[in-house]
């Protein structure tokens, strides 16, 4: 079961921070449209999406689009804007004081939209349908001040893909514990589980860039399964966790996987996502901690009898694992917000989120469906799709809710990755001052807990 919803917070930093997104939700509506919108309910909508222009999720999301025009009669465009530079270009436009009416962007960047004003306020009780969507999936739509931002639209949790292969050929049963998937890493790195006669393969794939916050994003799981955190409650805010007996003790473990070990694939501290996809495809890497997206890619390319999707193992923290997704934001200063809500309900109906799901156009922009009445693993006809959305429902844990969580994860990309690109420096100390960093940076948030 998730945990229960926190409230929403009061006290001197819940006040100072409301009065911050007042002001600043006042500004951007002001700079989007020129002072309050004259609303149209038939003007146009200009939908963004953070996918790459003719990719298959593209496509996907132009069904999607279509199908809401032909349902409502509310004529809209879908703009593919793309991966790596989607935020520079929002940044632009919210300069130039014409921002999108819709983005579909990630839940991560809730904070970061809030804080800079530049979304609105969702009434999720007056979002038709909404009792239908998973309590998980309205949590990562709430910001810090216990309101809600967006409105769900996808969701996913992140399972082990293992070479099943490799597995049986090195003798080795399913891991059970952290301990046990660390061993089986070691076989796949020294054990030379393809039987090619060659030390050529990695037991882990990491993407340990800083990238994005790469690396946090990665080791979330493992450090909350094992008890730890990054930063944790406390009074009406948050302080840092991350030099914690049991999170240094969790680094220590993923220092010594490039460190002692040595299971992480080569060039992993300065990995993103990109490369460590094609490094397990192409048959180099044995264990994969990553989403459900990448099930098609992979069938296509390593082969689906190769490759087995296993829930990570439960450390002393229990089980935990990081589960993020999409939200349908709407865009402040919009000339038509009766047609926003609109877009945003469509996308989390069951109709919406049938052809997220890809099956009828190839492309995958609904990952595990955040409305409960559509069954992913059912549509898709693959029981692998249900092993992600159980260990979504069972083990799923949001990112806290900070003003701006995307700065806490960089900070703490940043710390752990001076741990694994320099063997010799000493944990507990690194962690003391990554601390130290965090919660300077909680305090400029106002989320500083006392």
């Amino acid at each position: 079961m998730s945990k229960q919803l926190r409230k929403p917070r009061g006290g001197r930093q819940a006040g100072v921070l409301a009065a911050v997104l007042a002001v600043t939700a006042a500004t951007a509506t002001a700079c989007s449209s020129g002072g309050t919108a004259r609303q149209d309910d038939s003007r146009p909508l200009e939908v963004w999406i953070r996918q790459d222009a003719g990719s298959p999720a593209a496509e996907s999301a132009e069904a999607l689009t279509k199908a809401f025009t032909k349902e409502s009669g509310i004529e809209a465009k879908l703009v593919a804007v793309g991966v790596t530079d989607f935020e520079t270009k929002l940044q632009q436009r919210t300069a130039q004081k014409d921002l999108p009416d819709i983005v579909i962007n990630d839940t991560g960047q809730l904070g970061n939209l809030v804080t800079q004003g530049l979304v609105r306020e969702v009434d999720r009780d007056g979002v038709a349908g909404n009792a239908d969507l998973a309590d998980r999936a309205w949590e990562a739509a709430r910001g810090y001040d216990g309101k809600y931002y967006g409105v769900p639209f996808n969701s996913q949790a992140f399972a082990l893909l293992v070479r099943k292969d490799w597995r049986e050929a090195v003798g080795a049963g399913v891991p059970r514990t952290w301990d046990e998937l660390t061993e089986l890493a070691v076989k796949f790195t020294e054990d030379d589980p393809d039987g090619n006669g060659k030390n050529d393969t990695a037991g882990m794939v990491i993407p340990g860039s800083t990238t994005r916050g790469y690396l946090t994003w990665w080791f979330s799981t493992m450090l909350w399964s094992g008890g730890g955190d990054f930063v944790k409650e406390r009074g009406e805010g948050y302080a840092a966790a991350i030099d914690e007996p049991a999170s240094v003790e969790a680094v220590e473990k993923l220092q010594a996987m490039f460190c002692d070990s040595e299971v992480a694939q080569p060039g992993a501290s300065t990995a993103d996502s990109s490369a460590t996809h094609t490094f397990f495809e192409s048959g180099k890497g044995g264990i994969y901690l990553t989403g459900p997206y990448m099930l098609p890619r992979f069938d296509g390319s390593l082969g689906k009898d190769k490759y087995e999707v296993l829930a990570p193992p439960p450390g002393a923290g229990g089980e935990a694992v990081l589960a993020e997704g999409e939200n349908v934001y709407m865009m402040a200063g919009s000339g038509n917000e009766k047609g926003q809500q609109a877009y945003a309900e469509f996308a989390a109906s069951p109709a919406g989120q049938r052809i997220g799901l890809g099956v009828d156009n190839g492309g995958i922009i609904v990952r595990l469906p955040v409305n409960t009445t559509v069954d992913g693993a059912a549509e898709r006809k693959d029981p692998r799709w249900e092993t992600f959305q159980e260990i979504y429902n069972e083990s799923g844990r949001n990112a806290p809710a900070l003003p701006n969580w995307s700065a806490v994860r960089q900070l703490s990309s940043e710390g752990l990755n001076g741990v694994v690109s320099t063997c010799s420096r000493d944990v507990g100390k690194a962690m003391g001052e990554l601390a130290d960093e965090l919660d300077a940076e909680l305090e400029k948030q106002g989320a500083k807990g006392e």
